[in-house]
């Protein structure tokens, strides 16, 4: 039943998956039209038909939901294990129910008009599906069933989007209110008929001819038969056993088995955020022994592997199939990191996003600690963490972690890389004023006045809930981070209030042509990052009060 390349049956599956959708979409603005009127719905229908009741319409429409089925069934034999998580069970449940539940709707809607001459109008169609309760009820569940199997393919596909938590809570409301105002529609409009009396509720119009029961029956035996034949091809042991050894246990399963799906079969925890699909890497496994008998890594288990830069021996366990024994150690799960309480698979995922950081330091501040009253240390500090707090959060940012006497803030986690610089860049104008009052209030208490240091850059970092029991925190980290950090250092070593790259300043909208700029080289990272020295970060107030004035002001042409 392998039918295709791992790569083709996903892009099949996203494709025809794509394709139904729309179809459902379409279908069910149609049936929510009863709420305004059936001839609305009649005239809405028209165009629907245009679209879905054509050849080309109606060969990808019965193609595609052909193919997502034959592709479901395909995927069922390749799952060598029925235990995972119960969102993968439900999408794999509605997706096969919902053939099952379609069946009397075509009938009912495209056959029966053709063979017994009914018209296949809302006028028409209607009376004869609430003409048996029964009936009704099978088109509301396939409704239901069908967009919730829908629903449930989008949020694997798209939940790891860094645009998708800002957007759900729209996204979810919309999912909720189609289905709904689709039954609504479907029922007002039945009801809003008059040819049908008010006390008896849509009695049968004709008795269906004995060849339409022939074909659902038919039908219903072929799905059931398909079906059947899948489950059973799962249990029929063709191709021997192997031996997968962990740290603490051996087991054994037959060939075919990915190594997560051994792992669930055995009851042995394994994480896996992205449900065995290769797009995330947390079940990921070091082979330890028995790697060169394994069959090579896919192009997207390659692809996957590139991007954490994993060594030759690890591989993905949701795609790793052995053929011969292996032994393995996983490397994340509650077994070998020692996580008492797992993060819920939305933090433990973590997602792809740009952003801006902020590292900001206070200088000598060991000097200082030594020349205060421990106490007046802690009061300062804290003045001083406020301080920093309060900027960082009136600009739009969070707060990371205060670190010693440092702190690192984060912007961008639910907006633009370009809203982001320039919420830092903000924080940053009043991070200096804040000092600057702070210096002034206990001008009698200090040797030295406060002085600070900040480093920032903007790019891709991975944000994910990170840290142990109650320690665990919602933090980011990448090069992007590692590259603020140090720029942090570039602006002590020149002396200056503020080091930040020439990124963010791009990202911000700022011109600032006539700055000089430095290429510096970082630790870890391969050529040299542009960087403007900023002797005091309050000059950013002006070109950002510019750049704000430049873009709501229209442009004029230039002098001549």
């Amino acid at each position: 039943m392998k039918i295709a390349s791992s790569r083709t049956r996903k892009r099949l599956h996203l494709l025809t998956g794509v394709c139904l959708g729309l179809f459902l979409l379409t279908h069910f603005s149609n049936h929510a039209l009863g709420l305004v009127s059936v001839e609305a719905m009649e005239n809405m229908r028209r165009i629907f038909n245009f679209v879905w009741r054509s050849w080309p319409g109606t060969i990808l429409l019965y193609g595609s939901l052909l193919v997502h089925f034959v592709l479901s069934l395909e995927s069922l034999y390749r799952r060598q294990t029925l235990r995972m998580p119960i969102r993968e069970a439900l999408k794999i449940v509605f997706g096969l129910s919902f053939p099952f539940l379609l069946v009397s709707h075509v009938i009912n809607t495209r056959i029966e008009s053709a063979l017994t001459g009914y018209g296949d109008g809302y006028y028409e169609v209607l009376p004869r599906l609430w003409s048996n309760p029964l009936t009704a009820s099978t088109q509301s569940a396939a409704l239901v069933l069908a967009w919730s199997h829908g629903c449930l393919g989008f949020w694997f596909w798209m939940r790891g989007r860094d645009w998708y938590p800002r957007y759900f809570l729209l996204i979810y409301s919309f999912a909720l209110l189609v289905p709904l105002l689709a039954l609504l529609g479907f029922v007002v409009g039945a009801r809003s008929i008059p040819a049908i009396p008010s006390d008896a509720w849509f009695k049968p119009v004709r008795t269906s001819p004995e060849i339409l029961s022939d074909i659902r029956v038919t039908i219903f035996v072929t799905l059931m038969t398909a079906i059947g034949v899948t489950l059973i091809a799962r249990l029929i042991p063709v191709r021997g056993k192997i031996r997968i050894t962990y740290p603490d246990r051996a087991i054994s399963v037959a060939k075919g088995f990915s190594v997560l799906e051994a792992s669930r079969a055995a009851g042995i925890p394994h994480l896996s955020i992205c449900g065995g699909r290769g797009r995330c890497s947390t079940c990921r496994v070091r082979v330890t022994e028995g790697l060169e008998r394994q069959p090579p890594a896919t192009e997207a288990e390659r692809a996957t592997l590139a991007r954490i830069r994993a060594p030759d021996n690890v591989r993905l366990a949701c795609q790793l199939r052995p053929n011969h024994n292996l032994s393995i150690s996983p490397i994340l799960g509650a077994d070998n990191v020692g996580l008492k309480i797992q993060p819920s698979e939305q933090e433990a995922a973590g997602r792809e996003r740009r952003i801006a950081v902020l590292f900001c330091d206070l200088r000598d501040f060991t000097l200082l600690a030594q020349q205060q009253l421990p106490f007046d240390t802690v009061f300062l500090l804290n003045r001083y963490f406020e301080t920093i707090g309060e900027a960082v959060e009136e600009s739009g940012g969070m707060i990371d972690k205060f670190i010693g006497d440092g702190a690192l803030a984060i912007f961008g986690l639910n907006n633009s890389i370009e809203e982001a610089c320039a919420q830092a860049l903000t924080a940053t104008v009043r991070i200096a004023k804040g000092v600057d009052v702070l210096n002034r209030n206990f001008m009698s208490e200090l040797d030295k006045p406060l002085r600070i240091a900040m480093g920032m850059h903007a790019g891709p970092a991975i944000i994910g809930q990170i840290g142990y029991g109650k320690a665990s925190a919602l933090t980011a980290v990448g090069d992007t981070i590692n590259a603020a950090s140090r720029l942090e250092g570039f602006a002590k070593e020149y002396d200056a209030q503020l080091a930040v790259s020439a990124d963010v300043v791009r990202y911000a909208g700022l011109t600032v042509n006539n700055r000089e700029s430095y290429n510096i080289s970082i630790r870890g990272r391969t050529g040299t990052l542009e960087t403007l020295i900023v002797q005091n970060a309050s000059e950013f107030e002006a070109l950002m009060a510019a750049a704000a004035q430049k873009q709501d002001v229209p442009s004029q042409p230039a002098a001549r």
